[in-house]
């Protein structure tokens, strides 16, 4: 008799923890399907990487502009002299877009934004097709909307920095501005990106006080941080194929 109630105890919870496993997994389900239509979460860790590789070699050739080719790293007073005659030559002509882009360095910011812009959305592309969620849908929209309104404000003041030859807080602006965008976005994507945001917002207050090496802290938040975040996020959602 005790044999027999052992065995109906047995079977009464193991339905029960059948059924309960269940209703977690169904709860689990609905928790994804919720963060699916208001968080796009196909953004791929090689985007991260790939930006801040093209930011690395941006930089380097920023270096090598700014020295004249010269070996070495460009240093501080090497900077401000490029600053200087960059100031002298923008004087004597027109502040027009043709003479900004006469800036080597301009074109090289140019150049790289392109390129990390396109390597990021092909990959984020692939990520998409591979997790099913529509690259331009709701959520998208919303996280591409709180990008943009910091990044094109921030792009007004790096334009007026430009203007008025304030060449040594184009860097820190870059910086904070793009962080105050990420930080602004993180609702609506991966948390993970609000921490890359409060990282570049830090080297940007950093760099005010050390206004002469910008290049330093712009490779290193644009760079290097950027390869560290891609690297996590690779490894912590697509390296087994894990769809978050």
């Amino acid at each position: 008799m005790e044999e027999i109630n052992f065995d109906s105890y047995f079977e009464v919870q193991s339905t029960f923890m059948t059924e309960q496993n269940q209703s977690l997994a169904a709860l689990q389900d609905i928790k994804n399907m919720m963060e699916r239509s208001s968080r796009f979460i196909s953004l791929s860790g090689l985007s991260g990487i790939s930006a801040g590789i093209c930011a690395l070699v941006g930089a380097w050739f920023a270096n090598d502009a700014i020295h004249g080719g010269t070996a070495g790293p460009a240093s501080d007073v090497q900077i401000v002299d490029f600053y200087e005659t960059r100031s002298a030559q923008t004087l004597t002509r027109p502040h027009s877009v043709t003479g900004y882009l006469d800036d080597p360095l301009l074109r090289i910011a140019i150049i790289t934004f392109i390129a990390a812009f396109v390597l990021a959305f092909t990959f984020t592309y692939l990520r998409s097709q591979k997790t099913g969620v529509p690259l331009w849908g709701k959520a998208s929209k919303r996280l591409m909307i709180n990008v943009c309104v910091p990044l094109a404000v921030g792009g007004a003041f790096v334009l007026k920095l430009l203007m008025i030859q304030g060449y040594g807080l184009i860097a820190p602006g870059c910086l904070i501005f793009y962080g105050l965008a990420l930080v602004n976005a993180s609702k609506y994507t991966l948390s993970e990106v609000r921490y890359l945001g409060y990282c570049n917002l830090l080297l940007g207050l950093v760099n005010l006080v050390y206004p002469n090496y910008g290049l330093y802290f712009w490779a290193l938040g644009f760079g290097v941080l950027h390869i560290i975040y891609g690297t996590a996020m690779w490894w912590r959602y697509e390296r087994k194929g894990v769809d978050n």
